[in-house]
């Protein structure tokens, strides 16, 4: 369920509140082949099945990287913020990769909003704790502390 609020008293509100989880998302070797072209990662772990399922994880996975960027599609199946100028995406305090998102393997954010400051510009900055979940694993495939700004 998306969480909709209005300009910065209401993105203030969020603070300390959990904002569930997004729906699943499968991640298929397609994908991981298109963001390999685009990074220019072309590892086998992650683009060569028939090597890949003598390797270490026994098939090939996302790449690190292409799992932090899902966290931006499946966040706005969380938050949706209106009535505001802008809205940037400030950056990352604190990123890792617990566990291997395996090809075929779907996976969910969840986010809960950790704090929100006000900033100068008429703005405020709102830090969310992410994990990436992935179906059937123990360990999180992703757990990142981001950071946003938003202006009125």
């Amino acid at each position: 369920m998306t969480t909709t609020v209005s300009g910065l008293d209401e993105i203030r509100a969020l603070a300390g509140r959990d904002l569930g989880h997004s729906g699943w998302l499968e991640i298929t070797q397609e994908r991981v082949n298109v963001f390999a072209e685009a990074t220019g990662d072309h590892q086998w772990i992650h683009v060569d099945p028939d090597r890949a399922k003598d390797g270490p994880f026994g098939g090939t996975i996302a790449h690190g990287y292409l799992t932090l960027s899902l966290i931006i599609p499946l966040f706005n199946e969380l938050l949706e913020i209106r009535d505001v100028k802008m809205s940037i995406n400030y950056g990352l305090d604190k990123v890792r990769f617990p566990s291997p998102v395996r090809v075929g393997a779907r996976i969910r954010l969840a986010g809960t909003v950790a704090s929100v400051e006000d900033v100068p510009g008429d703005g405020v900055q709102m830090t969310v704790d992410f994990t990436v979940e992935a179906d059937g694993t123990a360990k999180p495939a992703c757990a990142a502390r981001a950071i946003y700004r938003h202006y009125a």
